[in-house]
């Protein structure tokens, strides 16, 4: 296996993208809705390319609800986002913690059924007044504790679902004045705010066994280079205050907050102290470049991983019906109920 995590660029592998596969070993493959038709596609895809890679390579997505949902209607119930789950535990801290983790118990069964078995959430960035919306109603609120605690319960229901969770976007994306998609961020408050906020809601999540970094610059401590490719930061913060002893994957390497080519922002962020180069667009030039940056996996690094690995475990019994019923009972008020959904045995 080598240290990265790619994806592909449609409905089915091409015979380019079978032979990199084979080829370069990515530790796993992260799929978009441009890889998404109906479950049995998907099933397909999922299963064409760990037949490719001769095991059963660990497969991501970013599924969240709200806006960030690759899996939908028709085939896939809707979620609410994070701030409904927020909403809820304002209401009754205990609803709301139920119902998060019930939501992702659910998104675990959808992701289990086709054979996704690793959810890129939960979020516990802390979003400020005036931040870019790019986190805004993703994120479960403003308040460090009440983040980190429906955090926690998202990444229990999942892990209930044989999901593993993947915690993002550390340590902060919360204050970024921009989108990472487009610009790079960066974040002027001083060690004392971020660490009573920002990192605060991370720290109770430390144990979680993957975390993505934020492509964020905290002039606090590192002037110029972002979370992801800044030794610093994953040293001092991610490692250090925060605690968190996974396995670090980057964000997408493709985002316009990075600069440079594709090998050597790869090459920065494995310096930095990332396990994981994270490559998602699909374009092969790019995962050329990423496989060739990237070392085999081995030390501490193989370590984390079979850690992290060794956690997946087939998904606990669940009356479906009953647990969609409840779902939406509890959010009822709060959100939209969950519609669009084919009942899945």
């Amino acid at each position: 296996m080598r240290a990265f995590i790619t994806g592909v660029a449609g409905l089915v592998l091409t015979d380019a993208e079978r032979a990199f596969l084979r080829e370069a070993q990515p530790w796993g493959l992260i799929v978009f809705t441009r890889n998404i038709a109906d479950p049995e596609q998907l099933r397909r895809l999922i299963g064409d390319a760990r037949a490719v890679l001769g095991r059963d390579a660990p497969v991501l997505v970013d599924q969240e609800g709200g806006r960030v949902q690759r899996l939908g209607p028709p085939h896939w119930p809707s979620y609410p986002p994070g701030a409904a789950y927020g909403a809820l535990y304002d209401r009754d801290r205990a609803a709301g913690l139920d119902a998060a983790r019930l939501g992702a118990r659910l998104i675990a069964a959808d992701l289990n059924s086709v054979g996704i078995d690793v959810d890129c959430m939960p979020i516990a960035d802390v979003p400020v007044d005036d931040a870019d919306p790019v986190v805004g109603d993703r994120a479960f609120g403003t308040e460090p504790g009440k983040v980190a605690a429906l955090a926690a319960a998202f990444a229990q229901g999942l892990a209930a679902g044989g999901v593993l969770p993947v915690l993002k976007h550390i340590p902060g994306h919360g204050r970024a004045t921009a989108d990472s998609h487009l610009n790079l961020p960066v974040v002027t408050a001083d060690t004392a705010t971020l660490d009573a906020t920002d990192f605060a809601a991370f720290r109770p999540l430390a144990a979680l066994p993957l975390a993505m970094t934020a492509h964020v610059v905290f002039t606090a401590f590192d002037p110029t280079a972002p979370a992801t490719t800044s030794a610093a930061i994953v040293r001092d913060v991610i490692r250090g205050s925060i605690g968190f002893r996974g396995v670090l994957m980057s964000d997408d390497l493709s985002m316009r907050a990075l600069s440079g080519s594709l090998a050597g922002r790869t090459r920065a962020a494995m310096a930095a102290g990332c396990d994981l180069a994270l490559h998602c667009n699909g374009d092969m030039t790019e995962m050329e470049e990423v496989a060739a940056a990237v070392p085999e996996l081995a030390g501490e690094l193989a370590r984390r991983s079979a850690a992290a690995l060794a956690m997946r475990r087939p998904p606990a019994p669940i009356d479906l019906p009953a647990s969609r019923a409840k779902f939406t009972a509890l959010m009822n008020g709060v959100s939209q109920p969950l519609t669009g959904a084919r009942r899945q045995a």
